[in-house]
């Protein structure tokens, strides 16, 4: 089957960590006989520049034809001043609703090389290996009536909490079908006790469970949930969740890891004809303006965002593997880009030094 990606660098530093995940495409071409198609377009303030939107209607189809698109970055201050509906990120949320991407995979992995870099004592999060599936499609960021209305003498803001049992439960099959490839232990976390919508949720993920008999199913609420990826993090493997809990509990677990810079993420949707899920992957870095251009950013988000695809959208595990264990050995190695640089030191090297690091290490490994 061919391998179809579509490579969207978007803006600031983006483009530069795209570079480096080049390198290690056509290190798997050439090395391990691994062929993609891939093929490059624009998105975001890159997008708007020459098209005047932030998604043209051309990439949009080309996405919806291949088997997973990698994007970079999004976004930049010289575009804040444009109308919201033509700012960067709307090319982004484009992306996911037309495609229907309706599960977000957040990794949180304490590499060993950087457990002293997390703000929890080292002992609670060496070893940390954790995956939050959010719902990414529904619930309060998308629920109607929304919006800021006159109400007697006041205005009032309102946001609508809503789920329907078929939304819940594609995202907690999605869940349980991960779990049964990682160490076959989910929890779900919700508000049940104060919210209908979280009542509905537990009684699906409930239902859909009893089909996944092998896994080991709990729920919690997300309050105690927060609390609890602070106090004992690796008493979780993977956690499913809704839209708003989801967007507050996979950044609360990535500063477990110690540095936003390090992580990727995967949004999923239905499978597709060829029987693989329509998919997006990206890191979780924004577009840091600050350093775009100057060779310090950190490409290793970035490649393990196409690790991820590796494993979720090409079937290929083993790869992914591979290429995670290089990124550990350069880490152990104390090879650091600039966010990485800690009161122990390290080598210091530019993005595309990291990239030359970590080739090195796949050539090691053959």
């Amino acid at each position: 089957m061919t391998n179809t990606l579509l490579i969207l660098p978007g803006d600031g530093i983006g483009p530069e960590v795209m570079a480096e995940v080049r390198r290690v495409i056509d290190w798997f071409g050439d090395k391990r006989s691994i062929a993609f198609d891939v093929s490059e377009d624009l998105v975001g303030g890159a997008a708007y520049d020459k098209h005047g939107t932030p998604l043209h209607d051309d990439t949009m189809a080309k996405a919806q034809e291949v088997d997973a698109v990698l994007l970079g970055a999004v976004g930049g201050p010289k575009y804040d001043v444009l109308d919201f509906s033509v700012k960067p990120e709307r090319g982004l949320l484009r992306l996911r609703k037309e495609m229907d991407l309706f599960a977000n995979l957040r990794p949180a992995q304490c590499f060993d090389a950087l457990a002293d870099f997390s703000s929890l004592k080292k002992d609670v999060v060496a070893g940390l290996d954790i995956m939050i599936v959010r719902e990414l499609t529904s619930g309060v960021y998308f629920g109607e009536p929304r919006g800021i209305f006159e109400e007697g003498n006041e205005r009032v803001g309102i946001n609508t909490q809503r789920y329907t049992e078929s939304e819940i439960e594609r995202v907690a099959r999605a869940a349980f079908e991960l779990a049964m490839r990682r160490n076959k232990k989910l929890c779900s976390m919700e508000k049940a006790n104060v919210m209908e919508s979280g009542i509905l949720w537990r009684e699906v993920v409930t239902r859909v469970g009893k089909e996944y008999p092998e896994v080991e199913t709990s729920h919690m609420y997300a309050d105690n949930g927060a609390m609890q990826l602070v106090r004992a993090p690796k008493q979780f493997d993977v956690i499913v969740t809704d839209n708003l809990f989801g967007d507050i509990l996979s950044d609360c677990a990535a500063m477990l890891t110690g540095s936003l810079g390090m992580l990727p993420s995967a949004s999923l949707g239905a499978p597709m004809a060829s029987g693989r899920p329509r998919a997006m992957y990206e890191p979780v870095h924004g577009s840091a303006p600050d350093i775009a251009g100057q060779g310090k950013a950190n490409p290793i988000a970035c490649i393990l965002s196409f690790a991820m695809a590796l494993r979720y959208s090409y079937d290929l595990g083993a790869e992914a593997d591979r290429l995670e264990a290089a990124i550990e050995k350069v880490l152990a190695d104390g090879v650091r880009t600039a966010d990485l640089m800690g009161p122990e030191g390290g080598t210091p090297v530019s993005t595309s030094g990291m990239g030359d690091a970590i080739l090195a290490a796949l050539d090691a490994s053959l």
